[in-house]
């Protein structure tokens, strides 16, 4: 087991934890994960995983900026559903990410995974798009992302990472079923920036 392992586990754990309270720090320690992680799969040889935290870091620091400033007249963000193009677009970027970098996978490194490696990293970036956006539906592309992941890590020897995404997915239904709850609360269309900090 290597420290980065663990290092990811915890700061993955508290990060999936503050997206689901809606708290804002969950970006920069999701940052930090990024980091651990990155070391961790090109350790692992899970290259599209590694590069893919790189992609994180500047999502990060969007999502950031966004929660923060991108709703109506640069005020926060809220909870929302996903709108009918949001998907469609989403989704045509989840198919083409998983068909290029599938392509990058065999053409380019000696991934034992390919097809696993790249779904995932397809999945989780249409993911982070929707929730630096505050959708509900970045939930359900993390949960298919999250089942795919427990097979890939547990097939790679990353048992404690395994894991940890079992523990992602329990904590992705509980964030579906609270940013739904939120999302239909009245309060839900005032600014959640005080939510946050006390959250």
């Amino acid at each position: 087991m290597y420290w980065t392992e663990i290092a990811g586990f915890v700061t993955g754990a508290l990060c999936v934890w503050l997206v689901v309270r809606r708290n804002i720090w969950n970006f920069p320690v999701g940052i930090a994960n990024n980091i651990f992680f990155w070391v961790l799969f090109m350790q692992a040889g899970l290259y599209a995983d590694a590069w893919l935290q790189v992609v994180y870091l500047v999502l990060g620091g969007l999502g950031w900026y966004w929660w923060l400033h991108g709703g109506e007249n640069r005020s926060a963000l809220v909870v929302r559903s996903t709108p009918a193009w949001g998907w469609a677009a989403v989704l045509a970027f989840v198919a083409v990410a998983t068909f290029v970098v599938y392509a990058l996978l065999t053409s380019h490194t000696d991934s034992t995974v390919p097809v696993g490696d790249a779904s995932t990293t397809a999945l989780s970036l249409g993911a982070q798009i929707m929730l630096n956006r505050k959708w509900i539906g970045n939930w359900l592309l993390w949960i298919a992302a999250d089942v795919l992941y427990i097979w890939l890590y547990a097939h790679k020897g990353l048992y404690l990472t395994s894991v940890l995404y079992a523990g992602f997915l329990v904590m992705c239904i509980i964030g579906l079923v609270q940013w739904r709850r939120a999302a239909g609360d009245a309060n839900a269309t005032q600014p959640v920036h005080n939510d946050l900090v006390s959250a």
